[in-house]
């Protein structure tokens, strides 16, 4: 830039004084306008070329600012990503210890199932062998009862493991008493001959009555049909364990009038109230499964 101020000066000097003549010295001075120009155009370009160069710079240094920060960030991420790869790694090498832990337990359990599916077919076959068998207890009670269950006076019914022998009060007592008649001692032995062959039941006893109170003549001796039913029952058991059934498969429990299979708004129903019901069921039973029973009449 200095160069060309000396060069522009020299060249001033040399066409003032020098030999020359006006028209020369006119177009010196064109030239030097000209010169003036081109310096002025020179002068902005620079100027326009240090101020791109200062915007340059501006750029370049915000960039180095902009990968300074990158490069701090990625350098957080690494370590934020090797922390995690550790940690991932640490988990990685638990869970295989505990997969092979639980591949043992699952082994284990494996044959705990298999021992249980083995003890429920078991109990399944069991199970069937006992209802066939008190099948055949059924078809004896049926066979040996014909007459009484033509009658009506006697119902014979199996629901899968629970078979009932039901009969009408007048089989077995007068009314009002807990005495057994003759003809009943003989129905009772008839059914005592089949019920000593079963051996995997328990023999309950039930007693229930109608709707009628005791008359005034027994409440000293059956104050309700509570005590009326429940000395029916035991009667029964007492009679059965004379007869040869082991007693402590037998038992007896009264019911009175709560549990009737048949209205007692007439005397048809009454009749079938009056009852009672030996019921063979398996010596663990707790609850009688839902079915539909299977019956003699």
């Amino acid at each position: 830039m200095a160069k060309l101020r000396l060069i522009i000066l020299f060249s001033v000097i040399f066409s003032v004084f020098g030999c020359v003549s006006t028209a020369k010295y006119k177009d010196r001075l064109t030239d030097i306008d000209n010169l003036k120009k081109d310096v002025s155009s020179l002068k902005d370009r620079l100027e326009q070329e240090e101020d791109e160069l200062t915007k340059l710079r501006h750029e370049y240094d915000d960039l180095k600012k902009q990968n300074q920060t990158i490069s701090e960030d990625n350098k957080g991420l690494n370590e934020i990503l090797k922390s995690k790869t550790d940690e991932l790694d640490q988990k990685i090498v638990e869970l295989r210890a505990k997969l092979a832990n639980k591949e043992v337990d699952v082994s284990s359990l494996q044959e705990n199932i298999d021992e249980l599916v083995r003890e429920k077919a078991a109990a399944i076959a069991e199970k069937g062998k006992s209802i066939a068998e008190l099948k055949k207890t059924y078809d004896s009670l049926v066979g040996e009862m014909q007459e009484e269950i033509k009658k009506g006076d006697v119902t014979i019914t199996q629901l899968r493991d629970k078979l009932t022998l039901s009969m009408v009060e007048k089989v077995l007592f007068d009314s009002g008493s807990a005495k057994i008649k003759k003809n009943g001692k003989k129905v009772l032995d008839r059914v005592a001959g089949i019920l000593k062959k079963v051996t995997d039941k328990q023999i309950r006893i039930e007693g229930y009555t109608d709707n009628v109170p005791i008359g005034s003549g027994l409440e000293g001796k059956f104050p309700s049909n509570w005590e009326l039913s429940t000395a029916r029952a035991t009667t029964v058991v007492r009679y059965l364990q004379n007869d040869g059934i082991d007693p402590e498969r037998l038992s007896a429990c009264g019911y009175s009038e709560y549990r009737p299979v048949a209205s007692n708004n007439t005397d048809v129903g009454k009749a079938k109230n009056r009852r009672i019901e030996i019921v063979l069921i398996p010596k663990d039973f707790v609850k009688v499964p839902a079915g539909t029973p299977k019956t003699s009449d």
